[in-house]
């Protein structure tokens, strides 16, 4: 069983589908015929996310026979991506989503029609101009990262050849403002907040230089800046793909499914022909598009209004998702755990995040209408965060920590104070921050050190903590009160809002000896 019998038709479509695969109901060969000559959609960044789930919405969308257009790929960073999991497949992917009952689903991803390297250096650059030139190319989107959006101005050296993503795509915008000011969407799919200004300032800082320096006329910031002719709509996405999984490689092996090798490039991305992912998933989008679009909401994708989408953004990096994360991460890492799955199985943590979410988050969130919070953060505790094949570790989460905290838990601590609510509804976010001060020790519950994730202000942090002993209950604890006021960690001054009596208390206790992040911990819920 190879993806590539697929396209060629050497393959037997009931072997397949009795053994669980699902396969396209759609005329792939139509569908990258008409896409070669009217082109739609080009997505910058072909890694996991793109394939698990921009392009299977689209591979739906296609199944429903309502539509007959493909999404080309244009890869950025890492061109051995195109040249080792695109072009051996002739495009093809398997996407196996993995469900928390510990089942599999198996899907073939025919969307893809052409995986090009988005790079002046490659033949690949012209066919990419050409596509940019078509009245009917509608949207580009990006799966980058955040950090592929950041203007560079080393690069500016190059003039109009640019190395970094958002001079890229700045130079190909400039060839359809040539082409006749042509009408496009620029789309981020990057799970950052306020994605589309993040790539509309990358565009335009390329674009101001650029004038600046005379390489282009003032007329392209014109077409830029028209909401008429080009838009930077926001979007919120939400979906885990993690590595290729071995023990997926070894699920696809024993059915006879050929395509299951690890790809690893010199530039360390980890891909395969097949894609694991979590079943769960989000898109939402704002709803605003100069040339029209892909109708994904065949394919689930939610479209709304930029203020919605900001309410389902606040909604998950407030309540519903990130502070649980956050939680088991903290103190999953104090208690031994390598798995955020396993954790879910202590009978500690797992009410611990169920009732910070439910109890103690949820009295300050923004219902956004078009989902529901009491059912994310069900979807969260129940499937997402137990699925026995999400290998997350509690160390990846904590990573840049002292980042997430403002975001996290302080703004839900001045929605507290905003609205006039009683403080003392507030235990395990407090034991939450608590547990900040115990983790940045680095010593586990058991009395071994142990080496906490990367941060920025790891070691600034960790000095104010260090004359901290455990098992010491009258030693000088001043130290505290200066790290639970600073606003710039914690959004907030503990102190001035009435917490930070609370917090240090509970500090105390977590340090009191060996075996106390347990007993603490299971007090403080217990009670809850």
């Amino acid at each position: 069983m190879k993806l590539t019998d697929i396209l060629s038709g050497s393959y037997n479509a009931a072997e397949w589908e009795a053994k669980g695969y699902r396969l396209p109901k759609f005329d792939i060969q139509a569908v990258r015929a008409k896409t070669a000559k009217e082109p739609t959609w080009v997505h910058f960044g072909g890694g996991n996310i793109f394939r698990a789930f921009p392009a299977a919405i689209l591979n739906d969308a296609l199944n429903t026979g309502k539509y007959d257009r493909g999404v080309i790929v244009a890869e950025t960073f890492d061109y051995e991506v195109i040249d080792k999991a695109y072009a051996p497949y002739s495009n093809l992917s398997l996407l196996v989503s993995l469900q928390s009952s510990g089942t599999i689903e198996k899907k073939v991803i025919a969307s893809v029609t052409e995986a090009l390297k988005a790079d002046p250096q490659f033949p690949d650059w012209q066919r990419l101009v050409e596509i940019f030139r078509n009245p009917s190319l509608q949207m580009i989107s990006f799966t980058i990262t955040e950090k592929g959006y950041t203007f560079n101005e080393a690069d500016l050296a190059r003039g109009m050849q640019p190395l970094f993503a958002m001079g890229k795509v700045t130079a190909l915008l400039y060839e359809r403002w040539k082409a006749g000011q042509l009408p496009l969407t620029v789309q981020s799919m990057d799970n950052c907040s306020h994605n589309g200004d993040k790539v509309k300032a990358g565009v335009m800082g390329y674009a101001e230089r650029w004038v600046s320096d005379g390489l282009v006329p003032a007329d392209f910031l014109s077409y830029l800046r028209d909401e008429k002719k080009v838009t930077f709509p926001w979007s919120m996405i939400d979906k885990i793909t993690p590595r290729p999984h071995a023990k997926v490689k070894e699920l696809l092996a024993a059915d006879g499914f050929e395509d299951n090798d690890y790809i690893e490039t010199e530039r360390h991305t980890f891909t395969a022909p097949f894609v694991n992912a979590e079943e769960t998933q989000y898109l939402v989008i704002e709803d605003n598009y100069t040339n029209g679009r892909p109708p994904l909401e065949l394919g689930g994708t939610l479209y709304t209004t930029r203020e919605t989408v900001d309410k389902v953004e606040t909604m998950k990096v407030t309540t519903c998702l990130n502070p649980l994360h956050t939680a088991m991460s903290i103190y999953g890492c104090m208690l031994g755990y390598t798995l955020i799955s396993a954790e879910m199985a202590d009978p500690d943590i797992r009410p611990f995040v169920q009732k910070l979410g439910y109890i103690e988050a949820m009295p300050v969130v923004t219902d956004p209408g078009v989902l529901n919070p009491y059912e994310f953060i069900g979807a969260v505790i129940n499937r997402r965060l137990p699925n026995p094949f999400m290998p997350d570790a509690p160390q990846r989460i904590a990573m840049d920590t002292s980042q997430k905290l403002p975001i996290r838990f302080g703004e839900t601590i001045k929605k507290y104070v905003a609205r006039g609510l009683d403080m003392d509804n507030l235990v395990l976010i407090p034991l939450v921050l608590a547990g900040y001060a115990r983790y940045l020790k680095g010593i586990d519950d058991e009395g071994r050190p142990f080496e906490p994730s990367p941060d920025p202000m790891l070691a600034e942090l960790q000095a104010i903590v260090a004359p901290l002993e455990l098992g010491k209950p009258d030693q000088d604890w001043s130290c505290l009160r200066k790290l639970y006021s600073r606003t710039d960690v914690f959004a907030v001054d503990f102190y001035a809002v009435g917490l930070g009596e609370r917090i240090e208390g509970m500090v105390r206790e977590l340090y009191a000896a060996p075996g106390a992040v347990r007993a603490t911990l299971h007090k403080y819920v217990s009670a809850r």
